[in-house]
């Protein structure tokens, strides 16, 4: 299996760091975690094209994680030579945000369906809403929805997918709770959206400060790492923007309660396992 970080930054914009996403090759299949800002440009410098995606999987419908899915829609359309559905797996309301999402390429779609005569068919976006427990399979990849702590965003989710007895978790956004151990227990990577409480305790806004209550610490996701006994811990969406430089720093915060390998990478770093 191998792990792209496509996305590491933030919902502030950073010109170094796209916005979450996380490609995921099992196998034959290739899925997409989360869409964040730039996520289409990162995929294909990771080498996939729009159409190389089996699915995409959200886990939850903040608008730095989706905000790039209009241009995977719109490209995975555009670029097929005949209709080809994208699937979409999100937690409840994500049909509500992709009808949405079409509505607002309309005009691009009409446009488009009137320039281009061999174009005779809008976009198929196939929306399936996950709920915690479920299980399904794309491709050669078997997924279980697992509940995350990210209130007030409700549902929130996370996705453990195992290819030939290989597991990677993609733990997206929020808190340590039980729910994500059980998702994470023995898995070979548990990639996770990381905070540095110290940091953002220093910025004088009541509204960054809100952050706090719903995001795992450095600390958190290590200490999350160890009770599930992963192998391989893998930071991303470094919470205030990580600059280059401090990664042994963060490193070693996840060092204090984790002994196993941690990553801490920039857009684009691989991980293989």
């Amino acid at each position: 299996m191998k792990v792209t970080l496509c996305g590491t930054g933030t919902p502030l914009p950073d010109p170094n760091r796209a916005g979450p996403a996380t490609l995921v090759e099992a196998g034959t299949t290739t899925l997409m975690v989360d869409a964040g800002r730039g996520a289409l440009m990162r995929l294909v410098a990771a080498g996939v094209l729009p159409l190389g995606l089996d699915a995409v999987l959200l886990t939850h419908l903040h608008s730095d994680h989706i905000c790039s899915l209009n241009d995977v829609v719109s490209m995975h359309w555009t670029m097929s030579s005949e209709p080809t559905p994208l699937k979409v797996y999100g937690p409840v309301r994500t049909k509500e945000m992709a009808d949405g999402l079409l509505a607002m390429l309309g005009p691009d779609i009409s446009f488009r369906l009137a320039h281009h005569d061999d174009l005779t068919w809008e976009p198929i976006v196939e929306v399936v809403e996950v709920l915690a427990g479920d299980h399904f399979e794309v491709g050669e990849a078997a997924i279980m929805v697992g509940r995350t702590n990210h209130a007030p965003v409700e549902p929130s989710v996370a996705f453990r997918v195992e290819h030939e007895g290989v597991v990677a978790v993609l733990g997206g956004d929020g808190v340590p709770c039980d729910e994500l151990d059980e998702l994470c227990d023995g898995a070979d990577a548990y990639v996770q959206t990381v905070m540095r409480e110290d940091l953002v305790r220093l910025v004088p806004s009541e509204r960054f400060l809100d952050i706090l209550d719903y995001h795992s610490t450095v600390q958190d996701a290590a200490r999350t790492a160890a009770r599930a006994g992963v192998a391989q811990l893998v930071l991303t969406h470094y919470i205030p923007s990580l600059p280059a430089g401090q990664e042994d720093e963060w490193r070693a915060l996840a060092a204090e309660h984790f002994e196993g390998e941690i990553v801490v990478g920039d857009d684009l770093t691989v991980v293989e396992f």
